[in-house]
C-alpha cells in the first residue's frame, strides 16, 4: 500500500525544474530495475510479487472450486432429469476431485423442485388438479375432443 502512496504522490517538487529556466532539462533514464521504478527496495519488491503470485493462487483455486460445484450441480440435474452426460463436466469433477460438494443453497432449491414434482405426479396431487379446474371448460373440451375424433374417423374410414 505503501508503495501506491509513493508511486501516485512522488516527488511533489519534481514537477517544478523547468520554471525557473535553469539550463537544458535532461531527460531521465528509466531504471532497468523493476523495484526502483515502483520506489521500493529489492526486497519490498519481491515481497510485493510474492503476494501478488500467491493471491492469484488462491483466486485461480477458488475459481476452480465453484466451477466444479456447478459442475456438481449440473450432473445431479441430468441425472434427475435424465439427460447425456457432459464429458466437459466429468473431466471438471475429475480434475477439482473428491472434496466438490454442491452448496446448501442450490440443494435446497433442488430439493424443493423435487418434492413439487412428487407433489403433482402423485395422486393427491391430481385430485387437487381437479378440484382447481371449472368442470364446465373440462366438459366442452372433452366433447370438442370426442367430435373432432369422430369426423377425423368418418373422413379416413369409408365404411362409417
Amino acid at each position: 500500500m505503501a508503495f501506491l502512496l509513493k508511486s501516485m504522490i512522488g516527488n511533489p517538487l519534481s514537477g517544478m525544474g523547468g520554471l525557473g529556466g535553469g539550463g537544458d532539462k535532461e531527460e531521465e533514464a528509466t531504471p532497468s530495475d523493476p523495484a526502483k521504478a515502483a520506489g521500493m527496495t529489492r526486497e519490498e519488491y519481491e515481497e510485493y510479487q510474492k503476494q501478488v503470485v500467491e493471491e492469484k493462487m488462491e483466486r485461480d483455486a477458488d475459481f476452480l472450486h465453484k466451477k466444479a460445484e456447478r459442475a456438481t450441480l449440473r450432473v445431479c440435474l441430468r441425472d434427475k432429469y435424465r439427460l447425456p452426460k457432459s464429458e466437459q463436466d466429468e473431466n471438471m469433477l475429475e480434475m477439482a476431485g473428491d472434496d466438490v460438494d454442491v452448496p446448501e443453497e442450490l440443494l435446497k432449491m433442488v430439493d424443493e423442485d423435487a418434492t413439487e414434482e412428487e407433489n403433482k405426479d402423485s395422486f393427491m396431487g391430481q385430485m387437487q388438479n381437479l378440484q382447481n379446474m371449472d368442470m364446465d371448460q373440462l366438459k366442452e373440451k372433452a366433447s370438442a375432443t370426442v367430435t373432432e375424433l369422430k369426423s377425423k374417423a368418418e373422413e379416413k374410414c369409408t365404411v362409417m
